[in-house]
């Protein structure tokens, strides 16, 4: 698609028009289709009988849903056929289809089930994309880059009703993610109903949410749900670490003589409650003193006739001892002959609402264009080590819906533009590849948004319009509040009604020294971003402790008016136990934000604790979290600054400082980006 198509189709989203979509309906597939051809004539039929192989019930509800009335007697017909081999399917037969639409009637082949299903999830796109309107003839052909495309939930440390969990594997499904990873036990709670061991579920062996947990009528409730909509449930029993819960109940640990003996009958019992065919055995993060206690539960889920997945890093597997391993953090490593599912640095819980999307929608799974017997896909995953009470916080802070259809697009599509380095988590200049394809997600994402999660906690909004200049980072020597030319040329120019942008990308010049900028574009910007103890790459190269960095952005309003501001320059990672800032304060490092020369001022803080814990909940500290801050546009241009001081990139307040910001002008009725004009060098 040419940038120009994009911005075109950019602009009408932005302003809400919407043009005719019976001619472009592929234009709205998420995830996009290996081929797409057009051809002539359309469908316009509204009766239709349905003839399936496979998901009859699910083709009848899909098309009484869109209001077509379904019936025998009608001449027009969906088709659903299973075949031996889709011939164009290059691999991962099992989800690859063949749609036709004609004139004269819809035809799906499928060498399973599950790509019929597919299938149709393409099919309800289509007629979404046409408002009612006929359907234009096309020819479909599609399969998935990976094999595996999942989401998961950290139900151990914070359990999500089952409401929430079918609502949310509905809708992924419709995107085709395939994968629910439910990680059921933790230190906090052991969330799977054991009839043998009920002392697993008491308020006694409970830290958080006492009495929450699944039955085991449940349990199987919910792996049918999932077939339905053909995904694969897998439950995790974390072993032998991640266990206090299970020690509280039992009063001994899981490797000893007793607690593998315990272990075995709870397996069993999972087994013969979930018909799934794997089961997650965890084995990360924990001291092995029985060097005989992974081999042994292996073999043993292998005995029931399940297969074995596990954390790596965690235990050491050669080829052959365990059936899958998924890569936690940045060490994970996939090896031969072992498949492996990438989770490394897809854990949401450490994401924020701009900037880590795009890297999630840039990066090469496994580094790797698409999947081989050796590499299976990905997952991305909560984990809610500290207490989030409220589901909907949840889903909203962690930016759930928009990360993991980034995640769908990318694992159905393949390629990349890198591993979350420099060349797949900074949108740069608007003719490189990444941004063009990040646009064009956007815009789909969007009109997915409004449509099927408009009920929902979704709180991106469009970034791909906005465009920002940042200057290279000055030395404060540990002042946070020093003041640079930066600073006061802005307010001087402010004071002289000097607002529109200049000829060229600004620089500035301090003691002797001259310092130029960089423009970028999006809503939200990393100068230096941490995963634990990488470093990951930024705007910057080479952060420094002890710099001030500023941002600026020339937006021009068509009329004066109240805006919204998203706002934020730290993200409270929902891992961390820390503080929240100071009453009064953005951050601890004294960052400010001027529109049009006049202070913005932080909210007021809902927590206001002084003791780092887990256990005390996130308040409003994350954007996602507070409803935007009013602010004042002019009509005609209006200029933006952000000043963003750091002393060190570890506080006691904040044990990971991510030096980084987040802005974005939304309207205050609608949530949405605002139709507004940033200047761009």
């Amino acid at each position: 698609m040419s940038s120009s198509r994009v911005w075109i189709l950019l602009g009408i989203l932005l302003l809400g028009f919407e043009p005719s979509l019976t001619a472009q309906q592929e234009q709205y597939l998420l995830p996009s289709p290996k081929h797409y051809t057009k051809l002539e004539g359309e469908f316009r039929s509204k009766t239709i009988a349905i003839e399936a192989d496979v998901h009859a019930e699910t083709a009848v509800a899909l098309m009484q849903e869109k209001l077509f009335k379904v019936g025998s007697m009608y001449p027009t017909k969906l088709t659903i056929k299973l075949v031996e081999h889709i011939d164009e399917a290059l691999l991962n037969q099992e989800e690859a289809y063949r749609l036709v639409i004609s004139p004269k009637g819809i035809a799906i082949e499928s060498a399973s089930r599950a790509g019929a299903y597919r299938a149709l999830q393409t099919l309800r796109q289509l007629i979404d994309a046409t408002a009612g309107q006929a359907l234009s003839a096309c020819r479909v052909v599609d399969w998935p880059s990976w094999r595996i495309r999942g989401f998961m939930h950290d139900v151990g440390r914070t359990y999500i009703s089952m409401e929430e969990l079918k609502k949310q594997i509905a809708l992924f499904a419709r995107f085709k993610i395939n994968v629910f990873h439910w990680h059921l036990t933790e230190h906090q709670a052991w969330r799977l109903e054991s009839k043998v061991y009920p002392e697993l579920n008491s308020i006694a062996a409970t830290e958080r949410m006492p009495g929450r947990f699944y039955t085991l009528n449940e349990a199987r409730d919910l792996v049918q749900w999932c077939k339905q909509h053909e995904v694969l449930l897998i439950p995790e029993i974390d072993m032998p670490g991640h266990s206090s819960a299970f020690e509280r109940a039992m009063g001994f640990g899981m490797q000893t003589p007793q607690g593998k003996e315990v272990l075995k009958v709870l397996l069993r019992e999972v087994a013969e409650t979930l018909d799934v065919p794997y089961i997650h055995i965890g084995t990360d993060e924990v001291e092995f003193t029985d060097p005989e206690f992974v081999p042994e539960m292996v073999a043993f889920i292998r005995s029931l006739g399940r297969k074995v997945i596990s954390w790596n890093p965690g235990w050491q597997y050669k080829a052959g001892e365990i059936d899958m391993t998924q890569l936690w953090s940045y060490r994970g490593k996939a090896q031969h002959s072992i498949p492996a599912i990438d989770s490394r640095l897809h854990y949401l819980n450490h994401y924020d609402l701009f900037a880590d999307p795009i890297a999630l929608f840039g990066s090469r799974i496994l580094r790797q264009d698409e999947g081989s017997p050796d590499h299976a896909g990905a997952i991305v995953a909560i984990w809610n080590d500290r207490f989030a009470p409220d589901e909907r916080g949840i889903t909203a802070q962690n930016n759930l819906y928009a990360s993991t259809l980034a995640l769908a697009e990318r694992a159905w599509v393949g390629g990349g533009y890198g591993y979350f380095d420099r060349a797949s988590s900074i949108l740069e200049s608007r003719e490189l590849p990444l941004y063009k394809a990040f646009a064009d997600f956007e815009r789909r994402l969007l009109w997915y948004k409004r449509r099927y999660f408009a009920q929902e906690p979704f709180p991106y909004v469009a970034q791909t319009q906005a465009s920002w200049v940042i200057v290279d980072p000055i030395s404060n020597q540990g002042d946070l509040a020093k003041v640079f030319p930066i600073e006061t040329q802005y307010l001087s120019d402010i004071r002289s009604g000097r607002l529109a942008p200049p000829r060229q990308r600004p620089s500035y010049t301090y003691e002797g020294r001259t310092y130029g900028s960089r423009s970028y574009q999006g809503s939200g910007f990393y100068l230096r971003h941490v995963w634990g103890k990488r470093i990951m790459p930024g705007v910057y190269e080479h952060p420094e402790e002890q710099h001030t960095a500023y941002a600026m952005a020339w937006v021009h309003s068509p009329k004066a008016q109240t805006a919204g501001l998203i706002f934020e320059t730290q993200n409270y990672s929902r891992s961390e136990p820390d503080l929240p800032p100071p009453l009064g304060h953005w951050d601890y490092r004294q960052s400010r934000i001027w529109i049009n020369g006049t202070s913005i001022p932080a909210p007021k803080w809902t927590s206001v604790h002084t003791e780092a814990s887990l256990e005390t909940p996130l308040g409003n500290e994350n954007a996602t979290a507070r409803p935007p801050i009013p602010v004042q546009l002019r009509a005609g241009w209006n200029r933006v600054l952000v000043k963003l001081p750091v002393d060190c990139f570890g506080t006691p307040e904040t044990r990971l400082v991510k030096w980084m910001f987040t802005a974005s002008l939304v309207s205050l009725e609608t949530g949405e980006a605002l139709p507004l004009r940033y200047h761009t060098f």
